[in-house]
């Protein structure tokens, strides 16, 4: 079922595997179309699977790789299993050329397995491919990492990083939500994922609209993307994204990075504690932390602390890494009592 008839803006401008310096941190997703076209293993990918298959495993540094299986039943949905203890495919590692005997084995099926590689590091696990396939972020160095498989839908989840997702092979259906549909996309546990991010309960190819009656506000804030071989999709951070693979084969390369300095942290650390120590105290207790919040995270200032002085700030001060580590180390002793 078609989510969405809103569609992701376009761009053709851009320098070959140079990401237009107005995207990086952007609030908006944008398509680059054709913008890895000219990658050895798009090319490869329009000869054919085999073709792109034998290309990667060129690479390939001997190193197991976590495979994802699960049975036809699953229609290529990776989800959870019937009580939501636990994914509904197994992870096992294997040999990389595993996962491709498995592809190419059911490549013909009607009703395949579900067979994935995901999220896999190229610079640990396939050496050199960088060299030949790869785009410029800026100034960043930014997380590569590498997905096969065959027709698959991942959930409609979010990322903390800032996101260019390269379809490298076969073809892919986005769909993204931006941050302020989370409600209406009825999401599942934090701590029990399928793969590590919460994602939304919906099935888009099934939707149970007496389960998850707003969901029908998030399909009019729905954005699509059609995606075809070489083109790529900026995908801004915590913006909520489904991804169902069209093709028999598929190669998705996703480049990962944040303008936020490592000293920061995840946000996701904040909410695990204040899930902790604020979500059962009583209403009124609840408004005054939220008050909290909102002066010295959510609303501060350059003068929300400028009457104290700045020797005297602490961590009420500018974050750098020595205040950061004054921080973790404060945690860190509060956490172990």
């Amino acid at each position: 079922m078609r989510i969405s008839d809103n569609i992701i803006d376009e761009i053709t401008d851009f320098g070959r595997g140079e990401i237009p310096p107005h995207l990086l941190g952007s609030d908006k997703p944008v398509v680059l179309k054709g913008f890895v076209k000219h990658w050895p293993l798009a090319q490869k990918g329009l000869e054919s699977p085999d073709a792109a298959q034998a290309y990667i495993k060129g690479f390939d540094s001997g190193e197991p790789v976590a495979a994802v299986y699960g049975d036809a039943t699953l229609n290529g949905r990776l989800f959870y299993n019937d009580d939501m203890t636990a994914p509904n495919a197994q992870t096992l590692r294997v040999p990389m050329s595993h996962v491709f005997d498995k592809l190419s084995q059911h490549r013909k099926d009607s009703h395949p397995p579900l067979i994935y590689m995901a999220s896999t590091p190229i610079d640990t696990y396939l050496l050199g491919f960088s060299t030949e396939n790869n785009i410029l972020i800026g100034n960043y160095e930014p997380l590569r990492t590498i997905w096969v498989g065959n027709k698959t839908r991942v959930a409609a989840h979010h990322d903390l990083p800032e996101n260019i997702a390269c379809v490298a092979v076969g073809k892919r259906r986005f769909t993204l939500f931006p941050p302020d549909q989370m409600e209406n996309l009825y999401i599942g546990p934090l701590d029990v994922t399928p793969a590590g991010q919460a994602i939304s309960l919906v099935d888009f190819h099934d939707i149970d609209y007496e389960k998850f009656p707003k969901f029908q506000a998030a399909q009019k804030a729905a954005m699509i993307a059609e995606m075809d071989p070489g083109d790529a999709i900026y995908i801004p951070s915590m913006w909520w994204h489904h991804v169902e693979a069209l093709s028999d084969f598929n190669v998705l390369v996703n480049f990962w990075w944040r303008s936020a300095p490592a000293y920061m942290g995840p946000p996701i650390n904040a909410l695990q504690h204040a899930l902790l120590a604020i979500k059962d105290l009583p209403a009124h207790e609840k408004a005054h932390w939220k008050m909290m919040f909102d002066h010295y995270v959510f609303d501060n200032t350059d003068t929300t602390h400028a009457h104290i002085p700045q020797a005297s700030q602490g961590v009420l001060g500018p974050m750098d890494d020595t205040n950061a580590r004054r921080v973790r180390a404060f945690l860190l002793n509060r956490l172990n009592r």
